[in-house]
């Protein structure tokens, strides 16, 4: 789960909500999982739901970004401080993203996908990488036509 993006979508929620659209995260993780991320970063008005043989994500076309890749990629952003955060300042926010890190296919990347009120897919954006989420201004500009 990035939390970040999860962070921006709970702060546009009332906007997304007033469109008539829900938000529905879903985790490649256990439910228990999820739990213990909402103790540490929650709460969300949205739910966020299990998917730990990742069959959505497959089912959607996201990808998994090479260990390589990732890493290399969170290394030169940490070097250059292009990417902060990576582990929280608060102990039990830090301790679980290290546990993440550790346990949880990170690699894994997501998607935002959009339905109408029939469940006719009217918008997607496939994740190339942790940072190139759909950018929530994009989201609102889509459900406001």
């Amino acid at each position: 789960m990035c939390r970040q993006y999860l962070a921006q979508l709970r702060e546009q929620y009332d906007l997304i909500e007033r469109e008539g659209y829900q938000v529905i995260a879903v985790a490649p993780s256990q439910a228990s999982f999820i739990k213990q991320f909402l103790d540490s970063f929650g709460p969300y008005p949205f739910g966020i739901v299990g998917d730990p043989n990742k069959e959505a994500f497959k089912g959607v076309g996201t990808i998994t970004q090479s260990r390589f890749k990732l890493f290399t990629k969170v290394a030169l952003g940490m070097l250059t401080r292009k990417l902060k955060n990576v582990i929280p300042k608060d102990k039990q926010q830090a301790e679980f993203v290290k546990k993440s890190m550790t346990t949880q296919d990170v690699f894994i990347q997501g998607g935002t996908f959009i339905f109408d009120e029939n469940g006719k897919l009217i918008w997607k954006h496939i994740d190339e990488s942790p940072e190139k989420h759909a950018r929530v201004r994009k989201i609102l500009e889509v459900i406001k036509n």
